[in-house]
């Protein structure tokens, strides 16, 4: 795929493919296109030329109401900075992508509280995000991002945000839950700590990708 922003080049006839429960490492210096190709992967954005197929189904060959069930149902999205619903409790945060998914109400709960347990939140599960800690709040939106069973998630520098420790744990449990999941991971890092739970690593620059290992 290729995109463009002003006629300037960001991503330049990039080719990547990513099978289940496979996790892939994408680093690079700022700038370099990295964040352009997430938003492409994610549906946020729209690459000018190429295709991004997620289970057989092009995101770029859809839009609208489709582009948004297909995203609600077959990615997940884990963020630097949490992004958790401040109003909603850590169990109705974990629930929410089934809401919009029309889920049953007795199956939401069930399911957001067996992924609660398995993140170590089930204890929090009726507090509200301002309530937690930096690393409790990542590990609701990594249950957030999995209640759904998604195709891939991506995950945008999931620890720039957290200290060592909590650095760890929550490398941890993506690289657990990624592979009992079967769920392909696109990692966005900086880290070399968290480029190493990765499979496979590629490194962006100029809007090309270079197979670094993998």
């Amino acid at each position: 795929m290729s995109r463009k922003y002003d006629l300037s080049p960001v991503l330049r006839d990039v080719s990547l493919r990513l099978f289940s429960g496979e996790r892939l490492a994408l680093t690079g210096p700022s700038g370099s296109g990295k964040t352009t190709l997430l938003n492409c992967l994610g549906g946020i954005d729209r690459p000018d030329s190429g295709s991004v197929l997620i289970g057989g189904e092009d995101l770029t060959r859809i839009d609208g109401e489709e582009l948004a069930m297909l995203r609600r149902r077959k990615i997940g999205n884990v963020f630097q900075f949490f992004h958790l619903l401040p109003t909603l409790s850590v169990r109705e945060n974990v629930e929410f992508p089934l809401l919009l998914l029309g889920v049953a109400p007795a199956q939401r709960r069930e399911r957001a509280g067996s992924l609660l347990e398995r993140v170590k939140m089930g204890h929090r599960a009726e507090a509200l995000p301002s309530r937690l800690s930096g690393g409790e709040m990542q590990r609701c939106a990594i249950a957030r991002a999995l209640v759904h069973s998604p195709r891939v998630i991506l995950a945008d520098e999931p620890t720039g945000n957290l200290d060592s420790v909590n650095s760890a744990n929550i490398l941890e449990l993506l690289q657990e839950l990624s592979g009992e999941m079967e769920t392909a991971l696109v990692l966005v890092t900086h880290s070399e700590e968290a480029a190493r739970i990765c499979q496979r690593e590629v490194r962006m620059r100029d809007g090309v990708l270079e197979e670094v290992r993998g």
